[in-house]
C-alpha cells in the first residue's frame, strides 16, 4: 500500500509540473523592456517560458531590446525584436531558439526525405565547401555551442572545478605552445605548456572562456562547469589586417606572472629579422634580445648576462645541444622549418632546470600535420632546406622529417685566392618527429636529429664534427589536476681532426662526450591558489678526453690517448605557485642535486699543502668501474615574487642559486670544435652561481607595447680559467693548467616591444659587467695580480633596434641595427730578454679593447599571391647584411716580423652581402 501511495504521488507531481510548462507556452511571453540588453532580456524569457536560447554573445553585446508585450507568442516576440536587422531566429521542436546573424538556422529535414525508394533517384545540388569555408564553419559552432563541463546536476552546488585538455592547430592538429586561456569576470588565466596542455580552476557555473595565442585567430569557448572535467580547444590561423592585433596571447603575462629574464620566440617573428646568408637563423635572433651577446662576427655562442658560453643549457626536445653551430658559427644548427618556437630563461630559472649557471635556451620541434599531407623548404645561394610532414593515423599521429644541406663549395672554387679555391666546407642536419595521441589521456613524442660538419681550410687540416640527439616522450593525464611528463634523452658530441699535409707527421685528433638521461615531471593543481610542480632526473656522462693517433702507414706520431671519464647527476625538484592575493604572486621552488665522480679512473696525487702542479705531484690513485671517486651535492633555491602596482604594472623580484658540474676547457674567446669538456673531480670543483633580480613591467595601449626595465646581479664561483703558456689539449695533469676564478656580473635591460599593426619589433639596451679573479689572490699565476679583470665577453654598452613594417600582406621589410662595445683583449706592450733570450711582455689580462662594434641590416619579404586553390606558395626573401660595409674587427692578433711586433685586425665581413632565398609551401 506504502509503495502504491508513492508511485501515486510521483505521477501526480509530474503531471502538475506538465500542466505547468504547458500554461506558461499558452499563456505566452509578458514583459515591458525599455533599452533592456540583449542578455538581460534572455533571462527574463528564459525565467517565464521553457525556452532556452543559444547565440554569439559577442555579436549581440550591444543590442538592446525596447518593447511591450502582453501575453503574445515566443515568435511574435522575436519578430518584432529582430524586425529590421540583421539577425535571423529559428525555434526548433525541443524549445531551442538558435539566433545567427546574417544566416537562418535550419532545425527540420525537408518533408519526404526518407519517402523515396532505393532505386528513386533525387536531383541533388552539391556545394564543394572550401576547406577554410569549413573550418570558419566548424569554428563558429564550437563558440555558439554551451559546453557541459564534469558531471551535470539540476542543482548546481557552490565551489570552484578545473577544465584541462589541450590546445591545437585546427588546420593542422599540432598542440599550441604558450595560448592563453582565461576568463575576463572573475580575472583568471593560465597559459598551455611545451605540450599545449592546460589546466584552468574556476568558479562552478556559466562562464566565457576566452583563448589566444601568437598568429592564430581568437576564440571563445561557453562553458557550464558542473565539476572537473575536459575540454579541446580549436584555433584557427590568423590572417591579420594590417592594423590589427598581432600578439594578443599571454599579453599580461608579462605583467602578471612571476618569471623574470625569460624570453619568447615564435618562429614567425625569428623569421622577419634579416640575417648573413638569407636562412632565418634562430641563434643570431636571440643574440638580439636584451643581455645576451656574443664575442664576435661569426660566432652564435651565447654570453648571456656575464656568463660564458658553457653556461648555457641547449635543449632540443629534451636532449641537450652542445654545439649549436655548422661551420665554426656561420650557421645556426637548427632547421627552421622544424622549430615550433623557443624559450630563454636568463634568470629566476625553474626548479625542473639545473646544471648550468646563466640560462636555459629551451628549443621546441614542431609535431607535423595530422590532417594532411604538406610540406615547405627554400632554395638558397649557400644552403638549401626541405620539410614534409602528414597523418600517420589522421587525427591520431603524425610524423614531420626534414633536412637542410649546403653547397659553399662552389663559391670557394670560384675564388680567385688560392687559398681559399683549395679550402672546401659542407654541412648538413637532418630531423625527424613522430607524435602519437594513444588515447586522451595518454600521447607519445619521439624525435630524432643528426648534424655533421666537415671542413678543410687551405688545402690542409681537415676538421668534421657531428652532433647526434633522440629523446622519447610520453605525456599522461591522470586527472583534471594532475598530469606528468615522463622522457629519456640521448645526446652525442664529437670531433676530429686530421692533419695530413706531410705524411711523416699526419694525426688524427678526436674527442667525443656521451649523456643519456631519464626524467619526471609532474604537475598538480593543489587548488585555485597553489599549483606544485615537483619530479626527478638523472643524467649519465661518459667522456672520451681525446686521443692523438697516427694517420697513414708513413705517419711517425707517437699515440697519445686520455683515459674515459664517467659520471651520474641526479636531482630530485619541488616548486610552488601561490597566489596570495590578486596582488600579490609567489614561486618558490627547491633542487637537490649530486653528483658522483666515477671510476675506472686513475687520479694523480700531490703532496698536501702544496701547489697543485707538477712538481709536487706524488704519484696515482687506481679506482675501480663504478667506484665513487668524488661526491659533490646540495641545494639550489629558486625564488620569486610579483607584486600589481596596477592592473597594467608590476614590479617583481627574483633570487636563485644554480650549480654546474661539467667544465669547458679553452682558451679561445669562441665556441670551437676543439674545446673540451671535462667533468668535476677531486681536484676541479663544480661551478656555483647566484643571481639577484629586480624589474618594473609596465603595458601601454591596450597591452599592444611592452616596456620593462630589469637588474640583475650574479655571483659565480670556481669558473676555470687558463694559466699563461700551459697547454690544455691532451694534458694528463688538467688540474695544473687552470686556475679557479670568483666572478661577478651585473647590469641594467631596458626593452620597449610593439608586436602590433604595420610597424611592430622592439628596441632594447643593456648596460652589463662581466668581472673575474683569482680564487686564490696570493698565487704567482694569478692574473692580475689577483684583481678583477675583464672577462673575455665582457662588453659594457649593447643597443639593438629590430624593426618591421608591413605594407600589405605581400610585401614586408624588416631594418636590424645592432651596437656593442669592443670586447676586451691582451696585447703585448714590450720586449725583455731573459738568459738571453728575447721575450714578449703582455699587458695586464684584458685590459684592452678591440673598435666598438656596429652593424645595420635590412631584408624585403615579397609572398606570392594569397589564392586558396594553388600548387604552392612561395615567397622570395631579398637581404642585405651589413648593408654599410663596416669592417668590425672580429679579433686583433700580433705578428713578430723583421725584429718589431706588429698588430692586424682580422674582419669577417668587411662588405655588403647581399642574398636570395625562395622560400615555398605545399
Amino acid at each position: 500500500m506504502k509503495k502504491t501511495s508513492t508511485y501515486l504521488l510521483f505521477f501526480f507531481f509530474l503531471f502538475v509540473h506538465s500542466v505547468n510548462a504547458q500554461s506558461k507556452t499558452d499563456n505566452g511571453i509578458n514583459g515591458n523592456f525599455t533599452n533592456t540588453p540583449f542578455s538581460q532580456f534572455v533571462k527574463e524569457i528564459e525565467s517565464q517560458s521553457p525556452y532556452y536560447f543559444y547565440y554569439d554573445a559577442v555579436q549581440l553585446d550591444s543590442f538592446k531590446v525596447t518593447l511591450q508585450v502582453t501575453n503574445l507568442p515566443i515568435q511574435k516576440v522575436l519578430e518584432q525584436v529582430f524586425s529590421d536587422t540583421e539577425f535571423k531566429f529559428s525555434i526548433d521542436a525541443q524549445k531551442r531558439i538558435y539566433i545567427a546573424q546574417d544566416r537562418l538556422i535550419i532545425t527540420r529535414l525537408p518533408a519526404g526525405l526518407f519517402d523515396s525508394t532505393p532505386n528513386e533517384q533525387t536531383d541533388v545540388t552539391a556545394y564543394d565547401i572550401p576547406d577554410e569555408e569549413r573550418e570558419e564553419r566548424l569554428l563558429s559552432a564550437s563558440e555558439n555551442k554551451l559546453y557541459e563541463i564534469g558531471i551535470k546536476t539540476y542543482k548546481l552546488k557552490e565551489g570552484n572545478a578545473t577544465i584541462s585538455g589541450y590546445v591545437r592547430n585546427a588546420k593542422t592538429g599540432e598542440q599550441i605552445i604558450g595560448a592563453a586561456v582565461y576568463l575576463e569576470s572573475p580575472q583568471i588565466g593560465v597559459v598551455t605548456d611545451a605540450l599545449g596542455h592546460y589546466s584552468i580552476t574556476v568558479p562552478k557555473g556559466k562562464h566565457l572562456l576566452r583563448i589566444k595565442n601568437i598568429g592564430m585567430r581568437d576564440t571563445r569557448r561557453q562553458v557550464m562547469v558542473y565539476s572537473d572535467g575536459k575540454l579541446d580547444i580549436e584555433m584557427l590561423e590568423s590572417v591579420v589586417a594590417l592594423k590589427e592585433v598581432k600578439v594578443q596571447a599571454d599579453r599580461d603575462v608579462n605583467v602578471t606572472g612571476t618569471q623574470m629574464g625569460l624570453e619568447k620566440l615564435s618562429i614567425k617573428t625569428m623569421k622577419q629579422i634579416p640575417t648573413a646568408f638569407g636562412e632565418t637563423d634562430l641563434l643570431r635572433v636571440v643574440l638580439t634580445l636584451p643581455g645576451v651577446k656574443s664575442v664576435g662576427e661569426s660566432s652564435t655562442g651565447l654570453n648571456v648576462r656575464g656568463g660564458s658560453t658553457s653556461q648555457n643549457l641547449i635543449l632540443f626536445d629534451d636532449a641537450t645541444v652542445y654545439n649549436p653551430a655548422h661551420l665554426f658559427g656561420f650557421f645556426s644548427a637548427f632547421n627552421p622549418d622544424v622549430i615550433k618556437d623557443v624559450e630563454l630563461y636568463k634568470s629566476n630559472i625553474p626548479s625542473k632546470f639545473g646544471g648550468r649557471l646563466s640560462s636555459v635556451l629551451d628549443i621546441t620541434g614542431r609535431d607535423g600535420n595530422k590532417k594532411k599531407f604538406v610540406g615547405s623548404g627554400g632554395l638558397g645561394l649557400i644552403t638549401s632546406r626541405l620539410a614534409v610532414e602528414g597523418p600517420i593515423v589522421k587525427d591520431k599521429s603524425s610524423f614531420l622529417l626534414g633536412g637542410r644541406s649546403t653547397y659553399s663549395n662552389w663559391v670557394l672554387k670560384a675564388l680567385e685566392n688560392p687559398n681559399f679555391n683549395k679550402s672546401s666546407a659542407s654541412f648538413y642536419d637532418i630531423n625527424a618527429h613522430i607524435s602519437h595521441e594513444i588515447n586522451e589521456k595518454n600521447s607519445v613524442y619521439l624525435t630524432a636529429y643528426l648534424s655533421n660538419d666537415r671542413f678543410r681550410l687551405f688545402g690542409d687540416t681537415l676538421y668534421t664534427y657531428r652532433n647526434i640527439l633522440g629523446s622519447l616522450k610520453w605525456k599522461h593525464t591522470f586527472n583534471t589536476k594532475l598530469f606528468g611528463v615522463f622522457s629519456g634523452a640521448y645526446s652525442q658530441y664529437q670531433y676530429a681532426i686530421r692533419g695530413e699535409q706531410t705524411p711523416t707527421t699526419a694525426f688524427d685528433l678526436n674527442f667525443a662526450i656521451y649523456q643519456a638521461n631519464l626524467k619526471a615531471d609532474f604537475t598538480y593543481l593543489l587548488t585555485d591558489k597553489h599549483t606544485l610542480e615537483f619530479g626527478a632526473s638523472t643524467i649519465r656522462y661518459k667522456l672520451s678526453p681525446g686521443s692523438y693517433i697516427p694517420y697513414g702507414e708513413g705517419s711517425l706520431v707517437i699515440p697519445d690517448i686520455m683515459p674515459n671519464e664517467q659520471a651520474q647527476e641526479s636531482a630530485i625538484h619541488i616548486g610552488d605557485k601561490f597566489e596570495v592575493s590578486p596582488r600579490l604572486l609567489i614561486t618558490a621552488g627547491i633542487r637537490f642535486s649530486v653528483f658522483n665522480y666515477l671510476g675506472p679512473k686513475t687520479v694523480n696525487t700531490y703532496a698536501a699543502g702544496y701547489p697543485i702542479e707538477t712538481g709536487y705531484m706524488t704519484g696515482t690513485k687506481t679506482y675501480e668501474a663504478g667506484k665513487i671517486i668524488k661526491t659533490y651535492g646540495g641545494p639550489e633555491y629558486r625564488l620569486s615574487a610579483r607584486y600589481m602596482l596596477s592592473a597594467d604594472m608590476s614590479l617583481k623580484a627574483s633570487y636563485n642559486t644554480l650549480r654546474q658540474y661539467i667544465h669547458l676547457i679553452t682558451n679561445t674567446t669562441v665556441v670551437s670544435p676543439t674545446d673540451i669538456w671535462k667533468l668535476s673531480d677531486s681536484y676541479l670543483k663544480p661551478q656555483l652561481g647566484s643571481q639577484y633580480s629586480l624589474g618594473l613591467y609596465k603595458n601601454l595601449r591596450g597591452s599592444t607595447i611592452e616596456v620593462s626595465v630589469e637588474g640583475y646581479y650574479k655571483d659565480i664561483r670556481n669558473f676555470l680559467d687558463y694559466k699563461n703558456g700551459d697547454s690544455l689539449i691532451l694534458n694528463h695533469h688538467i688540474e695544473t693548467a687552470v686556475i679557479n676564478t670568483r666572478g661577478k656580473a651585473y647590469g641594467v635591460e631596458v626593452m620597449v616591444k610593439k608586436m602590433s599593426g604595420k610597424l611592430n619589433g622592439w628596441v632594447s639596451y643593456t648596460y652589463s659587467r662581466s668581472l673575474l679573479r683569482a680564487e686564490d689572490r696570493s698565487s704567482s699565476d694569478a692574473p692580475n695580480d689577483g684583481n678583477y679583470y675583464p672577462s673575455n665577453y665582457d662588453k659594457p654598452h649593447d643597443f639593438t633596434l629590430i624593426g618591421n613594417y608591413k605594407f600589405s600582406h605581400r610585401f614586408s621589410t624588416s631594418l636590424n641595427f645592432t651596437y656593442s662595445t669592443g670586447r676586451p683583449y691582451t696585447p703585448p706592450i714590450g720586449k725583455y730578454i731573459l738568459e738571453g733570450t728575447e721575450r714578449v711582455f703582455y699587458a695586464e689580462r684584458n685590459k684592452y679593447r678591440i673598435p666598438d662594434y656596429y652593424r645595420v641590416d635590412f631584408s624585403m619579404n615579397i609572398e606570392g599571391n594569397h589564392k586558396v586553390k594553388k600548387l604552392a606558395h612561395s615567397s622570395w626573401t631579398l637581404a642585405v647584411y651589413n648593408v654599410l660595409g663596416r669592417k668590425n674587427p672580429y679579433s686583433v692578433y700580433f705578428i713578430t716580423k723583421g725584429g718589431s711586433v706588429n698588430g692586424y685586425q682580422l674582419s669577417i665581413f668587411g662588405r655588403p652581402i647581399p642574398t636570395v632565398t625562395y622560400n615555398f609551401r605545399f
